[in-house]
């Protein structure tokens, strides 16, 4: 469909003459005629009525100009919002990750770009870095930070950060009154547990598994407040991102002899895909944020 047809007749619908609508339109009378004539041709119906007092719309000629009002506002938005998406002042970051970078990763981030690009709209989905990983291959988001190693194919994947998982316990419990505690102090303990199948979940997992621990979770749950809260609450314990526990009053970081467990978090991309110049911004940004450790400083 041809919008210049759907103009012709919104504008003779708005001037009430052809000539006057000609005169708008820059056209002649005869070139705003064969316009509406086409259109009329396009429908196989009359759409206009024309008097000594001007030109009319038939019942269905008012069909007609309601529905392209519509279409040539749709069309007008999506050219505004296609110039914001290729200028890095405007357009919509689509990012996505798990619960700890959405939580304490991002926020900070975001807050700061917004400072200088405030017109740029952030759609962030929180899942599981399998789940974001696929939605950043398929095209659903542009960036995604993950759990490093991904799997998924045709993605590139720039080291972001080295997150450390950590013991945590309520204030009162016996276990947080130590300095540092045996790994073995942690055998038959009861825990709140991540998703299982979950990145962090299967890293801690295997650490447990390797060190010859066996423990008993009794509730698994998503988010790290929630568990940081459940711990306070219960008197189980927990290991979450050390990012999740700063500046926590209601529980306590234990260190525990002989267990280290670290994480690094990819920020991934499409391979091959060119990303809108907000996205890319975002993603220099923060990759220049973090340097995950042992990995060389970047030059200034």
């Amino acid at each position: 469909m041809d919008l210049s047809l759907m103009r012709s007749l919104v504008a003779v619908a708005d001037a009430g003459a052809i000539t006057e609508a000609a005169t708008r339109l820059n056209l002649t009378q005869p070139a705003l005629t064969r316009r509406i004539q086409l259109l009329e041709e396009e429908f196989a119906a009359e759409l206009l009525s024309r008097s000594r007092k001007g030109a009319e719309l038939t019942e269905l000629g008012r069909l007609v100009e309601r529905e392209a009002r519509v279409l040539i506002d749709r069309y007008e938005n999506l050219k505004r919002e296609i110039a914001s998406q290729q200028s890095v002042t405007g357009g919509t970051i689509r990012i996505g990750g798990g619960a700890t970078a959405v939580s304490f990763v991002l926020p900070d981030a975001i807050a700061e770009f917004q400072r200088d690009f405030p017109k740029v709209h952030f759609h962030v989905k929180e899942a599981s870095s399998s789940e974001i990983a696929s939605d950043v291959a398929d095209g659903r988001l542009e960036l995604g930070l993950v759990t490093q190693p991904v799997r998924t194919a045709g993605l590139e994947i720039q080291p972001l950060v080295d997150d450390h998982i950590v013991l945590i316990a309520a204030a009162d419990n016996p276990l947080a009154r130590a300095n540092r505690i045996q790994v073995a102090d942690l055998d038959g303990q009861n825990f709140v547990g991540f998703e299982g199948g979950s990145a962090i979940r299967q890293i801690v997992d295997a650490s447990l598994r390797e060190a010859g621990i066996e423990i008993n979770v009794v509730m698994e749950l998503r988010s790290i407040p929630a568990i940081v809260r459940m711990v306070a609450t219960t008197g189980s314990l927990a290991f979450v991102s050390q990012l999740g526990v700063h500046g926590q009053e209601l529980v306590r970081e234990i260190k525990v002899a002989g267990l280290t467990i670290t994480r690094r978090l990819g920020l991934a991309r499409r391979k091959g895909h060119v990303l809108s110049p907000a996205a890319t911004r975002f993603h220099d940004m923060l990759g220049g944020h973090f340097v995950p450790e042992g990995a060389p400083e970047r030059a200034a």
